[in-house]
C-alpha cells in the first residue's frame, strides 16, 4: 500500500469512528434513563461517559492514522484504528440498547444484538496491549522464534472474546437483557476462562519480548522502548492512584484509570515517530526527581502538621489548635524545598545516571584545575584527557596555532 493510498483509509477510519462514537453520544443524550433500569455501569448518556468515549476514540484513532499514514507496513498503527473504531462502534450500540430499553421502541432483536455487542467488545483492546509489546517498535516479531507466541496470542485472544460473546444467563451490562446468542454449555465457560489465561500469559511473553528486544537494541530503538516503557510506568503509577481513589468515587476511579490508559498510544506514537526521542532521558529524570520531592515534602508537610499541633496541644491543653500549625508546616516546607531537590537530583545522578554524574564531576575538577595550572602542556594533555573520558570518542586530537599566527586579540589574523 503507497503512503497515499494508507493515509486516505486510516484517516478515513479517523473520520468513520469519529461519526460513530458522535452518534451515540447523540442518541445517548436523547435518552432518559428511568432509576428503575438499574444499569451496572451507569448510563452512557452521563457526561463521563461521554467524556471517556470521545478521549478514547480520539487519542486512538488519530494517534493510529498518524503511525499509518507514515509507516504503512506498521501494523501499530492499524491496530489503533482498530480500537479506536471498535470503541466508536462500542458506544453507538450501547447507546442504542440504552435507547430501546427506555422507550421500548425499535427492532427487539437490532436492541438485544446492540446489548450483547456492547457486552463483550471491550475484549478486543487486549489486542493493543498484547500486539503492541509484541511488534513494537516497527510492527514487526523479534525474531522468527516468536511467531508461535502472536498465533497464540491471536488464538487465546479470539477465544476469549468467543466465550464473553457466547456466555449464557444475563449480559453483564445489560441485565434486563438475556444473551441472544448465549449457548448454555460449561464448553463455553471453559473456553473463556482457558483462553483469558492464555491471554495474560501471552501478555508476559510480549513483555519478555520487548526486555530481549531492549537487550539487543541499537542507540534509537533503545530509546524508543524507553519511551514506550516510560508510557507503561505512567499508566501503572496512575492506576495504582486511581485504586486508592477507589475508596471514594469507583467512578471517578475507572475514569482516572481510562484516561491514564490513553497514555500508552500517546507515547507509542512519539516513540514510533521519533518525535524528540532522545528527550526521554531528561523525562525519565525530572520525573523520578519531582515525584520522589512531591513525595517527601507531601511526609515532611504532615509530619509536621501533626507534630506541631501535637506540641501546642501540650502546651496549651486544647483540642482545637489554631492554624499556626499549617502555617509553620508551610514555611518549614517551602525553606527545604530548593535543598531537599538538590540532594535528591544528587541521589538519582548518582544512582542512575552514573555516567553523566562522572562526566559533570569530572568537568567541575577540570574547571577548577584550569584556573590554577599555567603549563599550556599540561592544560592541553588534561583537556584531551577529559575529552575522552566524558564524550568518550573513537578519535580526539588537538590542534594548536602557533604563537606566530595568534594576533594581539587572541584570535587568527586569517
Amino acid at each position: 500500500m503507497s503512503h497515499r493510498a494508507a493515509s486516505w483509509l486510516a484517516w478515513s477510519l479517523v473520520a468513520l469512528s469519529g461519526a460513530l462514537v458522535v452518534g451515540g453520544i447523540v442518541l445517548g443524550r436523547t435518552t432518559t434513563v428511568s432509576p428503575a433500569l438499574e444499569l451496572p455501569y451507569g448510563s452512557f448518556g452521563d457526561a463521563d461517559s461521554v467524556v471517556l468515549s470521545l478521549a478514547t476514540v480520539l487519542t486512538f484513532s488519530v494517534v493510529g492514522a498518524i503511525v499509518a499514514s507514515r509507516h504503512p507496513r506498521n501494523i501499530i498503527g492499524w491496530i489503533f484504528c482498530t480500537v479506536g473504531l471498535v470503541t466508536g462502534l462500542d458506544a453507538l450500540t450501547r447507546s442504542y440498547a440504552e435507547f430501546w430499553l427506555a422507550r421500548g421502541w425499535g427492532s427487539r432483536n437490532l436492541g438485544e444484538t446492540a446489548a450483547w455487542f456492547a457486552t463483550w467488545a471491550w475484549t478486543v483492546q487486549t489486542i493493543a496491549v498484547t500486539f503492541l509489546l509484541l511488534l513494537f517498535p516497527d510492527g514487526r516479531l523479534p525474531s522468527p522464534r516468536w511467531r508461535p507466541v502472536a498465533w497464540c496470542a491471536g488464538l487465546a485472544i479470539s477465544g476469549f472474546a468467543l466465550g464473553s460473546a457466547l456466555n449464557a444467563g444475563p449480559l453483564a451490562d445489560f441485565p434486563q437483557i438475556v444473551n441472544p446468542y448465549g449457548i448454555d454449555s460449561p464448553l463455553v465457560r471453559v473456553l473463556g476462562i482457558a483462553a483469558g489465561l492464555v491471554v495474560v500469559g501471552c501478555m508476559v511473553a510480549s513483555a519478555i519480548s520487548l526486555i530481549v528486544r531492549a537487550l539487543r537494541a541499537g542507540r534509537v530503538e533503545l530509546q524508543q522502548i524507553k519511551w514506550l516503557a516510560y508510557g507503561g510506568a505512567v499508566v501503572v503509577g496512575i492506576s495504582l492512584v486511581a485504586g486508592a481513589i477507589a475508596i471514594w468515587s469507583v467512578t471517578v476511579s475507572i475514569a482516572v484509570t481510562i484516561l491514564a490508559w490513553l497514555g500508552l498510544p500517546v507515547f507509542t506514537g512519539v516513540a514510533i515517530l521519533r518525535y524528540r526521542l532522545y528527550e526521554i532521558d531528561i523525562l525519565i529524570n525530572r520525573t523520578l526527581v519531582y515525584g520522589s520531592l512531591t513525595v517527601s515534602l507531601a511526609l515532611l508537610y504532615f509530619a509536621g502538621v501533626t507534630a506541631t499541633q501535637a506540641f501546642f496541644r501540650t502546651l496549651t491543653g486544647q483540642q482545637q489548635q489554631p492554624q499556626i500549625a499549617i502555617v509553620v508546616s508551610t514555611l518549614a516546607i517551602a525553606a527545604l524545598f530548593n535543598p531537599l531537590k538538590r540532594r535528591i537530583q544528587a541521589f538519582i545522578d548518582r544512582r542512575f545516571y552514573r555516567k553523566k554524574y562522572d562526566a559533570r564531576e569530572t568537568l567541575e575538577a577540570f574547571s577548577v584545575k584550569l584556573r590554577e595550572e599555567t603549563d599550556l602542556q599540561t592544560i592541553n594533555n588534561d583537556l584531551v584527557g577529559v575529552v575522552r573520558e566524558t564524550l568518550a570518542p573513537e578519535h580526539v586530537s588537538l590542534w594548536q596555532l602557533p604563537l606566530s599566527d595568534v594576533g594581539r586579540d587572541g584570535e587568527s589574523p586569517r
